[in-house]
């Protein structure tokens, strides 16, 4: 049913209804909005009891008789019941009347007001509404005399408030008290105000007449409301009795076919409707203009890009209709894509609970015009866009991303509106100024400049003088960069139509300037996904399976969309691609294969987007960020005056109908009972066939719109209603409750429905784990290698902030006093304040709060650096101790990552939850959080996240400064003890780098704070040579983040010295994440910084102790492997590689490989001297440096090889650094990967004289075959820009 009105109607109007005041039952007080009053009152209870809740009470009991509400009735509606839109009693009534009834004196009359609401079905169909509210005298006697009743209570209550003397003081005492001067100012101002005396006043009541329409055809309804209304306060009765003119919108009255317009007749003129084709944007019948006037251009679009991202909305506005407007002015602006989830667009006071609801929402709140902002208690905030309509003001979110191309997606829409003599700024007088601009025709203007009056600039000098608003214009346009000469001031087309466009201007301009706008926005999501059709999913298996596998099915490959995506595009596109509204969108073009099946919105949005193929050359799938502004405007609005200018059909005129004599005269003045034995069937239906033949049109309009199921050939409906049932349900799988319930509240219903939305938390919950553990570690599996995980920063941000944001709903749900504007953050604060209380610890103990943890940290043999303990309040000092984050719900926000990063969320939030006091203290009985199973499997979900490595916290706050920990572990063997010379170690990581730092050599530990370094890759360490003893053989370096308590380690196990080992003083180590679990030393599952163990360690791991001996075969794999984690590392999206340096430098990597190629029947000389690859290097050099002085003749390719070689031994040897042998040929090895050398070498020294003396014949360098293929394998990096990292070459000019 999703294109939003009941599916079988053919009229224009399924019900007439008018509500008001039942004189038979009385006045009652209307229960519910009293209700919400107590309910406000007692808001402090458990807080600061007294003096505010006292003060509340003496507000509501100052509401005087006047200003209370009191319960509206549904008089009557005609026909009784419509099988296929049935009458809701309770949703009606209450939507006519939102607030109830209102009284009034002949001193305080309204002119009537018009407002329209939605009714939203269970399966999510739409009916509308169109409601007219005004005032009439009150004629009974019992409720005259009961105001009067109520007012004499009413006045003593306010006379002994205001007389209660401040100190008891004996009754005879006739001195005034000072009150009574206070008193009497405010008694005859509470008496002028709000009196009422039954002999002196006229008391009038508030009363409403209503259409209740299948489509949304607001103009026409408000006219025909409009009308009857006048014919019953117009002293002249109207030409018919009203029976006549309801009789003919009920029954005779037909909707307009798609793409044709309609007129019928009101009471005094005739009224006019057109209906959108099938090609067209749907119907939309309410003013755009106003939503600008009232917001401004800069917070619709922010208003917008909430709605996208499904963010909950809240307006709050004193007008009925303002509320109305907005809602469904943003939702049809998202076209193609509907809004899925809650939507009440007027929230009547019983269901102000409601705002509790932890899901996504599209709300409107009345204001009654005196309470500010600050008075209103919301639930939920942390994730919340409000929106005071009145004020022209709106409150976002944090972290809200910017809508793509928003500059001149501004300038084009400023453009329009200034075509229409409208500011793109909010418009504080909108109201006064509203019929100004409807007075102001842009063709005078246009006419004017024919004439030479105006200066240049069409909006100069009338529009000034007209409007001040508009003087801002100038130095707005100045700001947006709209060019006023090329303006482009819409001729008028009542100038040259005026014989045929046949409704008013007015209503001709609002479709003009609608129809512009809604283009314009239709046009960025045509050019936004152009090409989504290529990233759809399609399901291997049938709609059966596939459909009850929904929940498991990714429909839409995220990833490849995304990373085709200009970069400035991704923080909204990551975001906007998770939403239930795009997930629907793609579900139904799943389910709607062909043409036939395709809902109306997806059919229109793929034959514009087909359209633009055609006109762009470039290739579909290459995305650019250049702005291409709308081109079809004129089209769509040509459409919409063909439709006006030449109506299409007639329907039949009002006439007599049965009547007795005497029926259908009433007392002018008041709004009569209708004769329901008229009104309540309608003509039979050969009768109507013959009147106005509607069947014969929508035969006619073949393309149906879902409103013509009804003529449809069987399977064509059958494969239909099928397509429709499976993308309703698939809606309804991502949102547990689409709409509240409009009925009486009753506790049973409060609790049911809050109940749906645990069991809906739960759900959200249990889908977002799995998303985002499938994101890590299904594309990890799937690529075996480096085990650097997939998936990109932006995306995981996304994830991330969406699990954030969840969690904030769970912890707004049910709260008794929302304190802040984050529930999760306000919980934690209570939780450190209650257990600082307790651990108020003597100093010098160390911080409180810390739990000592050895159930799950135990220490790392021979790690030399106990685990950080466990302490929630510990890591909420870390945030608090970030200056850069300000808000509460930033806080929140980081506190999350952190715990995510460290493992420790679920753990953190039991902990948290287990304080049963204090949740009691803080949660209401059916908060999810106080119920238990839930809360249980909800920590079980997050504890699924232990299972993959985050750095969501490192990554985000780079700026930060973070202590670090560095021990440097000595060999055991060979103790460091007299060890004489001073060492210094330099960090880096992918962020920055520290800079030597030198280490205290008697106890080999440092601890430094600096800015964020990111995940670490390698340390330079080395010493200065000093002393007696300056030889010293490393194990490893450790390093830990003292935030994260993420611990790095950097293998060595080498000599540092000269004269032993390859002769270094320093050496560049690569780290790798260690963690800690049971067994010790054990790697991670998936230890993002550290390729997957590929052949080679399981070769290695062979015999540890004696060097392993590697067969030719296993060198072959070695290589092959290393250069392809190179291979993947580049593969993939930039923000997506992990570290390079470790998959040249690491274990395993290239340099490692190449040393097992050297390594390979390399002749060791003697017993006792080590011979170093870098030996038989030097040696190849000075023979290389010989032959080309000694001018042997060899081709030009040769020598360029050989000067290569050459110039870099050169300034590897003449470096500063004592990198030693070893540390020399990584280098060498490093620049040759970076110049793509690599492979030119290997063939020089394969052919080299010296390695026939080093070798031994059964080399892996003397065999051919195998040198070839080694020289093809290293040829596969030449198409990669290989980048170094500064600590592998620092010292070194080429």
């Amino acid at each position: 049913m999703s294109t939003g009105f009941s599916s079988s109607s053919c009229r224009f109007a399924d019900y007439f209804v008018s509500c008001g005041l039942d004189t038979e039952s009385g006045l009652e007080p209307d229960e519910l909005s009293a209700l919400c009053q107590y309910i406000q009152a007692t808001k402090f209870r458990d807080g600061a009891r007294g003096e505010l809740a006292s003060a509340n009470e003496g507000e509501n009991f100052e509401q005087s008789p006047l200003r209370r509400t009191f319960k509206s009735k549904v008089l009557a509606h005609y026909p009784d019941n419509v099988e296929w839109n049935p009458f809701d009693q309770d949703a009606v009534g209450m939507l006519c009347m939102p607030k109830g009834l209102s009284f009034r004196t002949q001193t305080d009359i309204r002119e009537p007001q018009f407002h329209s609401f939605i009714i939203t079905r269970e399966d999510g169909s739409r009916t509308y509404g169109f409601a007219l509210t005004f005032f009439e005298e009150v004629t009974s006697k019992q409720i005259c005399s009961a105001m009067q009743t109520l007012y004499h209570m009413h006045n003593a209550e306010q006379y002994d408030i205001l007389h209660t003397p401040p100190t008891p003081r004996s009754p005879e005492d006739p001195r005034p008290t000072p009150h009574h001067l206070h008193a009497a100012p405010s008694l005859t101002r509470l008496q002028r105000f709000n009196s009422y005396d039954i002999s002196r006043d006229t008391l009038f009541v508030s009363k409403c007449i209503c259409l209740i329409t299948p489509m949304a055809f607001a103009n026409a309804c408000r006219k025909v409301l409009e009308q009857l209304h006048q014919a019953v306060t117009s002293p002249q009765p109207p030409p018919l009795p009203l029976e006549s003119y309801v009789y003919n919108v009920l029954y005779e009255v037909p909707l307009p076919p798609a793409g044709r317009s309609l007129k019928f007749s009101g009471v005094y003129g005739p009224v006019l409707c057109q209906r959108p084709s099938t090609a067209e944007l749907p119907l939309f019948d309410f003013p755009m203009q106003e939503v600008f006037e009232l917001l401004g251009l800069e917070n619709v679009l922010q208003l917008f890009t909430c709605a996208l991202l499904e963010i909950q909305i809240l307006l709050y506005s004193q007008h009925y209709q303002r509320l109305m407007t907005v809602a469904e002015s943003i939702t049809a602006l998202m076209f193609p894509f509907q809004w899925q989830h809650v939507y009440v667009p007027i929230l009547p006071a019983s269901l102000l609970h409601f705002l509790d609801a932890p899901v996504p929402y599209l709300m409107g709140l009345h204001s009654n015009g005196q309470d500010d902002r600050t008075k209103l208690e919301l639930p939920q905030e942390a994730n919340l866009c409000f929106v005071d309509i009145d004020n022209h003001f709106i409150e976002l979110p944090e972290d809200l991303p910017q809508f793509p191309n928003k500059l001149e997606f501004i300038q084009e829409i400023s453009e329009i509106l200034l075509a229409f003599g409208l500011s793109p700024e909010a418009n504080p007088q909108c109201s006064e100024g509203q019929s100004k601009l409807r007075g102001f025709r842009s063709g005078d203007v246009a006419s004017d400049k024919r004439n030479g009056n105006l200066a240049g600039s069409p909006l100069n000098s009338y529009l000034l003088r007209e409007n001040q608003t508009i003087a801002r214009l100038q130095a707005l346009v100045k700001r947006t960069g709209v060019s006023l000469e090329k303006l482009d001031v819409k001729e008028d087309t009542s100038t040259n139509k005026e014989s045929k466009v046949q409704c008013d201007e007015d209503e001709m301009k609002m479709h003009q300037l609608n129809i512009r706008v809604r283009e314009v926005f239709a046009n960025r999501f045509t050019q936004m996904f152009s090409d989504y059709e290529v990233f759809v999913i399609q399901p291997s298996q049938d709609k059966e399976s596939w459909f009850s596998n929904r929940d498991q099915m990714q429909n839409f490959d995220k990833a490849s969309f995304l990373s085709d995506q200009p970069e400035p595009y991704l923080p909204f596109l990551s975001r906007f691609l998770e939403t239930q509204m795009f997930a629907s969108f793609i579900d139904s073009k799943i389910l709607c294969h062909d043409d036939e099946d395709k809902e109306h919105t997806l059919r229109v949005f793929d034959s514009r987007v087909d359209k633009i193929r055609m006109l762009n050359v470039r290739t579909p799938t290459l995305r650019t960020s250049m702005y291409q502004k709308c081109t079809n405007i004129d089209e769509a609005e040509k459409a919409i005056e063909m439709r006006l200018c030449k109506i299409d059909h007639t329907a039949l005129h009002p006439h007599l109908l049965d009547m007795k004599i005497g029926q259908g005269r009433y007392e002018p003045g008041f709004f009569p009972r209708l004769q329901s034995d008229v009104l309540s069937t309608g003509p039979t239906s050969n009768k109507w066939a013959k009147r106005s033949a509607p069947a014969q049109w929508r035969r006619r309009d073949r393309q149906k719109q879902h409103t013509e199921h009804l003529y449809l050939d069987n399977d064509q409906r059958e494969v239909r209603t099928e397509c429709e049932k499976y993308i309703q349900e698939a809606r309804n799988l991502g949102t547990t409750l689409r709409q509240p319930k409009l009925s009486n509240l009753s506790p049973s219903v409060i609790a049911q429905t809050n109940w749906k939305f645990v069991e809906g938390l739960l759900k959200e919950c249990r889908n977002k784990t799995k998303r985002m553990l499938v994101e890590k570690m299904g594309r990890e599996a799937v690529e075996l290698g480096h085990g650097e995980v997939s998936i990109t920063g932006v995306e995981e941000n996304t994830l991330i902030a969406s699990l954030c944001d969840l969690l904030e709903r769970i912890w707004s749900h049910g709260l008794q006093v929302k304190q802040g504007k984050s529930a999760l953050w306000s919980h934690l604060l209570h939780y450190q304040e209650s257990k600082e209380k307790r651990d108020a610890t003597p100093a010098g103990l160390g911080p409180p709060g810390i739990i000592h943890d050895t159930e799950r940290r135990k220490s790392d043999a021979g790690c030399a650096m106990p685990p950080l303990k466990v302490s929630l309040i510990q890591d909420m000092r870390h945030i608090q101790n970030i200056s850069e984050i300000k808000t509460d719900v930033g806080k929140a926000r980081a506190w999350v990552r952190l715990s995510m990063e460290k493992k420790l969320l679920s753990r953190h939030l039991k902990q948290l939850l287990s304080d049963h006091e204090l949740t009691k203290k803080l949660y209401k009985r059916y908060a999810f959080l106080r119920c238990d199973d839930e809360k249980e499997q909800f920590l079980y979900h997050l504890l699924s996240f232990n299972a993959v490595d985050y750095f969501c916290f490192t990554n985000v706050f780079t700026t930060i400064m973070i202590p670090y920990h560095v021990v440097i572990i000595p060999s055991k063997k060979l103790g460091g003890s007299m060890f004489t010379a001073n060492p210094w170690v330099c960090v880096s990581g992918e962020l920055a780098e520290t800079g030597v730092l030198q280490v205290p050599k008697n106890t080999l530990e440092i601890t430094f704070e600096c800015q964020n370094l990111g995940k670490l890759t390698t340390i330079q360490m080395g010493h200065d040579n000093s002393g007696l003893y300056a030889k010293w053989l490393v194990e490893s370096v450790m390093v830990r983040n003292g935030i994260t308590g993420h611990t790095y380690k950097f293998p060595c196990g080498r000599w540092l010295g000269k004269g032993v080992d390859d002769g270094s003083l320093e050496r560049i180590l690569v780290g790798e994440l260690v963690t800690n679990t049971e067994n010790e030393e054990r790697m991670c599952r998936t230890p993002p910084m550290q390729q997957s163990p590929g052949m080679m360690r399981r070769f290695v791991t062979i015999s540890p102790n004696s060097k392993p001996k590697l067969n030719t075969g296993q060198i072959q794999e070695g290589v092959g492997e290393a250069i392809n984690g190179i291979v993947k590392h580049f593969h993939k999206p930039e923000k997506e590689r992990g570290s390079l340096t470790l998959l040249l430098c690491g274990e395993y990597g290239l340099v490692w490989a190449l040393e097992q190629v050297f390594q390979h029947g390399f002749k060791s000389p003697r017993l006792f001297k080590n011979v170093f690859i870098w030996d038989f290097l030097e040696k190849s050099q000075v023979y290389f440096e010989s032959a080309e002085q000694s001018q042997m003749t060899q081709d030009e390719n040769w020598q360029m090889r050989v000067r290569h070689f050459c110039h870099f031994m050169r300034a590897i040897n003449s470096t500063p650094r004592n990198i030693g042998k070893d540390g020399k040929f990584q280098m060498l090895v490093c620049l040759g990967a970076r110049d793509h050398l690599l492979h030119h070498w290997i063939a020089l020294l394969a052919e080299c004289p010296i390695t026939a003396q080093m070798y031994e014949d059964t080399a892996l360098l003397k065999d051919h075959s195998l040198v070839n293929s080694l020289i093809r394998v290293l040829q596969t990096l030449q198409e990669f820009n290989i980048t170094l990292e500064a600590s592998l070459v620092k010292g070194i000019g080429i």
